[in-house]
């Protein structure tokens, strides 16, 4: 039982609501189609994503729509803003140019059949079906290009991997990779993301759910016509915490829901946020440097991850690229810089471009971590030190001297620790921080959390062991395929990979390293932002207290960190010398 398709002209757009779009397996899928109300054959942008391809942004994200008016108000005067969905682009921002906008609801999710299992196999095979299907339509021109943000830029990697014969172009705005290290896990660390966010932002509007919203536009449910039962939405939905649980390590089942991106090959415009930690940036800075293709393309930019995709810089972006690749424009696309930054300084940015990530002229440069006096210096320090603070709480901050002059740090950083714990594992939680000339931290509004530090990064102790055929000085690359449990009190060498950051320090501030052991928080006055019916304290919605994992005893003891000869802790950071 579904809504039949409906076809109407609106806007001066032809839409087709509810087309279905039917599996190798038979299951179908729920799609809306806007497209130009012309005979012709037009390049296809195609999105699909979890979160109701019908539920209105002004509705089922207020807080995030409101914002993006507000601070953007020049959103409100391209477009009426009647047809914005979550994530996916907006086809009044498209469809006069000659695009045709494909939304689909992944399986599971919105108006389409079977059960909700994020990026699997199957999910991946519906994508490389429905790419082909929107290759081969009447007002195609047979050229497919995939646009949107977050989920719906995480799955383009997979189907690009799958390589389907219609896809012509890729853009992952702000789109992880790895599954187990970005989604699930950080440095070993489960993450309560995705258990969090399931019920709130999908399985509201899963399939067969009677109490779902209406699409303004047509009046119908967005979770489709047919009605389930609360035990056949829940056995049509995969429960994440106890497959997490299930699976702590990296195994074939989050490998087979990452990306084979050397398999990649179609041109690729990959988008990352500065303020990604968590989810939003370590997979697009992977992928650029891991495809296939020829043809790729790096943007970085900071503020929410919602925001530069609907600006005019982010669409005048991505309109290039798409005009280059599924049109066939000579606009200069082809002498585009292959990396574009947004770098950041603690009010505003500047752009740059460069011809490589990171950067070839970076200089690498250890800032040694004095344990005795909490300094962070260009020399390490003498002797034997030590230091050690209680597993479960704010741990040690080592900051440097302000700096003389000002001094930019842009690309991945890495932090060698030398550590111990009084039991039998342990998890390090790493900021970096900077600080004013009056000591007060500076925050800035990253992808999903209003007050954010400048990077973080995350290892369990237990999970320290590295690939050397995949690591580098700058991003050490863990296994993630098995536990060593630490002898209590002995000593281990560990590296933390720290996400790729972007800082330009003015004279007279200063950076900090915060080594701890649960998440940062900072100490900002006023009512918190809730998410996903939490507070978010500086962290965003990516905390790390599963149920089950560190409410254990193991994560309830003592950290020591230690310093002797040769085996001196530093943060290698990536400097970047003025031009």
């Amino acid at each position: 039982m579904h809504y039949p398709p409906l076809s109407e002209v609106r806007d001066g757009m032809r839409i087709d609501w509810d087309v279905r779009l039917t599996m190798s397996d038979g299951v179908t899928l729920a799609a809306d189609i806007f497209r130009p109300d012309d005979d012709a054959e037009h390049p296809v942008l195609l999105a699909a994503g979890p979160y109701g391809k019908g539920l209105s942004f002004a509705e089922g994200f207020a807080y995030q729509f409101e914002a993006l008016l507000r601070d953007h108000p020049e959103l409100a005067e391209k477009s009426s803003n009647a047809y914005q969905v979550w994530e996916y682009p907006d086809p009044e921002r498209w469809v006069p140019d000659g695009y045709v906008c494909v939304r689909i609801d992944t399986r599971g999710t919105g108006g389409s059949e079977g059960a909700i299992d994020f990026f699997s196999p199957r999910e991946t095979q519906d994508l490389y079906e429905s790419v082909e299907w929107a290759g081969t339509q009447p007002w195609s021109n047979g050229k497919v290009g995939m646009l949107g943000i977050s989920y719906l830029a995480s799955n383009q990697w997979l189907v690009a991997a799958a390589a389907p014969p219609h896809l012509a172009a890729i853009c992952p705005w702000e789109g992880a990779s790895d599954f187990f290290r970005e989604y699930t896990h950080h440095g070993g660390i489960p993450s309560e993301f995705l258990p969090s966010w399931m019920p709130y932002q999908v399985t509201r509007i899963q399939h067969g759910r009677a109490e779902a919203p209406t699409n303004p536009n047509t009046g119908r449910r967005v979770s489709g016509l047919a009605v389930r039962t609360e035990q056949e939405l829940a056995d049509n939905a995969i429960a994440l915490a106890d497959v997490m649980r299930a699976n702590p390590f990296d195994n074939d089942y989050y490998r087979d829901r990452s990306a084979a991106l050397e398999k990649i090959t179609v041109p690729v415009l990959s988008s990352a946020n500065w303020g990604g930690m968590g989810l939003h940036s370590r997979g697009n800075f992977e992928a650029y440097s891991r495809v296939g293709s020829g043809q790729r393309w790096l943007e970085v930019h900071g503020l929410e991850h919602w925001t530069e995709f609907y600006t005019d810089y982010g669409v005048e972006l991505q309109r290039r690229f798409f005009d280059h690749f599924l049109k066939g424009v000579d606009n200069g696309w082809d002498r585009q810089p292959p990396v574009q930054l947004k770098v950041r300084t603690p009010d505003a940015f500047f752009l740059r471009h460069e011809q490589e990530w990171p950067p070839a002229r970076t200089a690498w440069t250890p800032y040694y971590l004095d344990l005795a006096t909490g300094g962070l210096g260009s020399e390490p320090p003498a002797g034997n030190q030590e230091i050690g603070f209680a597993a479960r709480s704010e741990g040690a901050m080592f900051t440097t001297p302000p700096f003389s002059q000002e001094t930019e740090f842009t690309g991945p950083a890495a932090l060698k620790l030398f550590a111990a714990s009084s039991t039998d594992d342990a998890d390090l939680c790493v900021t970096v921080h900077l600080f004013d000339p009056a000591g007060a931290e500076v925050l800035f509004a990253t992808a999903s959390e209003p007050h954010g530090p400048v990077s973080q990064g995350w290892l369990r102790l237990s999970q320290r062991t590295l690939d050397p055929s995949r690591s580098l000085p700058y991003r050490p690359w863990h296994r993630h395929t098995a536990a060593a449990p630490l002898t209590p009190s002995e000593t281990y060498e560990a590296d933390v990979e720290i996400w790729p950051l972007s800082i330009v320090v003015p004279a007279g501030y200063r950076l900090g390293i915060s080594v701890r052991g649960q998440d940062y928080e900072h100490d900002l006055p006023g009512r918190p932002v809730i998410a996903y019916g939490r507070e978010i304290r500086g962290s965003g919605a990516y905390w790390h207290e599963l149920p089950g994992d560190r409410d254990r005893p193991a994560f309830d003891g003592t950290t020591i960190l230690r310093a002797s000869a040769g085996r001196r802790p530093y943060v290698l950071l990536p400097l970047v010398p003025n031009e």
